[in-house]
């Protein structure tokens, strides 16, 4: 009955079925039946028809008064619960292995959340090859890892080149050795590594074992923050990904990073997986295609070089 009393309440306040039924975008017919209707459910006459002229009936008049409050407090009420409806919001399941959470996240994430409001992002961290694995289930949409992948289910795209750097407090004694600074030179001196089992613990072990050093390490620890934080404390060096050493986080923690020629055998790609036939069809493809374009513009990493 409620939709036929906001027909009849229309009727009234146009004061004519011709432009009642435009408004309405219903026929004059169809307009006529549904105000019969309505006076077959009352039991009583709304309109007195004098010539081409419909008049409110004394009931008529009640019966539109009381439309119009209803239609008042259908739409308080209505207004009332929107605050309670939210949106549907698409969600994107991004993994990466806590390294690559430090280094190359945060600016994607910033630059993903403007370009995507209304998304919900979910950050999965994990192993490399346990990454590898989720996007091939497609329990994640998207990946991003450390190294480059052949895999015939997956789709890898190289981000950018990174490696990594030797990183000391500003009055280290390496700062003041009046020459470059080369492998023998780590040699029992006191550093920070990254902790075991992961892939940047065993990048920095491989080129240790390759030159025959056996630096004398203090401490190990699976947060390249809290290793930037200790160095000066410590008065130790360490090997970090040239990716994460801003300049201005080195400033803050008064570091400096020096160039050693071995190091550039540490060179990688950061690339970004993504499943060829991902469940989430072409939202993922969508979002994929967008890491790749922020890549070639608008993100930047300290002195690294775009494979985009």
């Amino acid at each position: 009955m409620n939709e036929d009393l906001w027909v009849f309440a229309t009727v009234v306040e146009q004061s004519s079925l011709n432009k009642a039924s435009k408004l309405l975008n219903l026929s004059q017919p169809a307009l006529s039946r549904k105000i019969a209707k309505l006076e077959e459910e009352l039991g009583v006459v709304l309109f007195e028809r004098k010539g081409k002229r419909l008049e409110l009936t004394e009931t008529g008049l009640a019966a539109y008064n009381y439309a119009v409050e209803q239609r008042s407090r259908h739409n308080e009420f209505m207004q009332s619960i929107s605050r309670f409806k939210s949106p549907v919001r698409n969600i994107a399941t991004v993994g990466a292995s806590l390294t690559t959470i430090q280094t190359t996240l945060p600016p994607l994430i910033e630059a993903l959340m403007d370009k995507y409001p209304d998304t919900e992002l979910k950050l999965v961290t994990g192993k490399t090859h346990e990454i590898v694995s989720q996007v091939k289930e497609n329990k994640l949409d998207l990946g991003v890892i450390a190294s480059s992948i052949s895999d015939p289910g997956l789709q890898c795209v190289p981000l950018f080149q990174d490696h990594l750097m030797l990183v000391v407090p500003r009055k280290h004694k390496l700062t003041r050795t009046g020459r470059a600074v080369v492998m023998e030179d780590l040699n029992e001196l006191p550093m920070i590594t990254f902790s075991k089992d992961t892939w940047y613990r065993r990048l920095v072990d491989n080129l240790f074992g390759k030159y025959a050093v056996n630096p004398d390490t203090r401490m190990e620890i699976d947060s390249f923050e809290a290793i930037v934080r200790l160095l000066p404390i410590c008065k130790a060096a360490a090997l970090l990904p040239r990716s994460y050493l801003r300049p201005q986080l080195l400033r803050d923690n008064e570091l400096v990073s020096l160039p050693m020629k071995e190091l550039g055998e540490t060179r990688r790609a950061t690339c970004l997986i993504y499943p060829l036939q991902p469940e989430n069809g072409s939202q993922a493809l969508e979002w994929a295609a967008e890491i790749k374009d922020l890549f070639r513009s608008s993100l930047s990493f300290p002195a690294e070089e775009s494979l985009m």
